[in-house]
């Protein structure tokens, strides 16, 4: 089997040297969704509000929510096979690994190598909606790492984001070629490859056509993949289905970076949570702080936009916007913080689920059909979000 670094076009890296163009995003608008008087929070929350319908009065300066292709649910056939050919794979020749033994899927996407101040990062370009099936199930369900790469945008892998110290929400200069901006980060699972950017921009910046090649199922024998492809193809093996201990870490590695408001924030973090609506972040967001305008400390030591308890913090808290500090005080940590928590209580499922979660983020019955009111409310005032 040939090394990951023999593929044409995945040249090794060395490390992004010094002098990096970096221009990092807004800062989150403190308020910008709907403002209410809070009270003293107990624990991570509880707070006198009005009724959540006479309360709803959103801020229609908002800017317009990215959007979002897809979401939670898709069905993922994940490569087995990662193949480079050496020019534009036809059409007859992808019927024919089709219809090798074994082989269940098969696509094709484009490919190419940008650089940064001379480095090399090695690129997939793809149709978001098709592509996202390939991807683990924790990256497929993430809705943020599609609507950016929808933005022109760059999704880049988590292992290569550590490896040189990128940095989320930061935008990069590309040697002879435009800014993009690194929206979102995710353990992409393909060998060789360090991001993802949409099919268009991968055409804009000249990417060769119809190059990497995708093979889904178990025992494809790789020499007649090989074969098929010609000669001067390269062929890699892509590991097996992750551990569900894998596929944990790998949903706390989706990350991504600053966005423009608290309602991008809640949108974009309730990705964190496949199932978890962004309107029950947002509700609890205005309980707790109003959206950033009180953040405590509360009387009982509640710490942040989203009012965390500092040993519940060091339990759930993330690192959101990927600059590698988990921080209570952060709007950017808290929010998806703050669905790491009702995750871990099971708030994606739902139903009557989704109201324990919430007690558990307050013991307080009150509080939780304060909440969900609230998410019902906004539901209805951003219907088309």
């Amino acid at each position: 089997m040939n090394q990951v670094s023999d593929l044409p076009w995945l040249t090794p890296l060395r490390g992004l040297v010094a002098g990096l163009a970096v221009l990092i995003t807004a800062t989150v608008s403190a308020g910008s969704v709907i403002l209410l008087v809070r009270g003293d929070t107990g624990t991570e929350g509880e707070t006198a509000v009005g009724s959540p319908r006479q309360a709803l009065v959103p801020d229609r300066t908002l800017p317009s929510a990215p959007p979002v292709v897809g979401g939670p649910g898709v069905q993922v056939t994940p490569p087995r096979l990662l193949a480079v050919a050496a020019a534009q794979v036809p059409a007859k020749v992808l019927r024919d690994l089709a219809k090798v033994k074994n082989v269940q899927k098969v696509a094709v996407v484009d490919g190419g190598t940008v650089r940064v101040a001379g480095t090399g990062l090695r690129l997939l370009a793809v149709d978001p909606a098709q592509f996202r099936s390939w991807t683990p199930k924790v990256v497929a369900d993430h809705p943020a790492v599609w609507s950016a790469l929808a933005r022109g945008e760059i999704v880049a892998d988590a292992g290569v984001m550590k490896r040189l110290g990128m940095v989320l929400g930061a935008e990069y200069q590309l040697d002879g070629g435009p800014r993009l901006r690194v929206a979102a980060s995710a353990a992409l699972g393909f060998p060789g490859v360090d991001g993802l950017i949409g099919k268009e921009l991968g055409a804009e910046l000249g990417f060769a056509s119809g190059v990497v090649v995708l093979v889904h199922g178990q025992h494809v024998n790789q020499q007649r993949v090989r074969d098929l492809l010609g000669g001067d193809a390269q062929v890699v093996a892509v590991g097996a289905e992750p551990t569900p201990r894998q596929t944990a870490v790998a949903a706390r590695q989706v990350l991504v970076g600053r966005p423009d408001s608290y309602l991008e924030l809640y949108q974009r973090g309730a990705g964190v949570c496949p199932g978890l609506s962004w309107t029950v972040l947002a509700a609890i967001g205005q309980v707790e702080s109003g959206h950033g305008q009180n953040n405590g400390p509360s009387s009982a030591g509640a710490l942040g936009p989203m009012q965390f308890m500092p040993a519940t913090w060091k339990a759930y808290g993330v690192d959101g916007d990927g600059d590698g500090v988990s921080d209570i005080w952060s709007a950017y940590d808290a929010v998806p913080s703050a669905a790491n928590y009702l995750c871990a209580n099971k708030a994606g499922q739902g139903g009557e689920q989704l109201r324990k979660a919430v007690w558990h983020y307050n013991h307080s019955w009150s509080y939780v059909d304060k909440v969900l009111s609230l998410s019902q409310a906004y539901a209805l005032a951003y219907p088309n979000q």
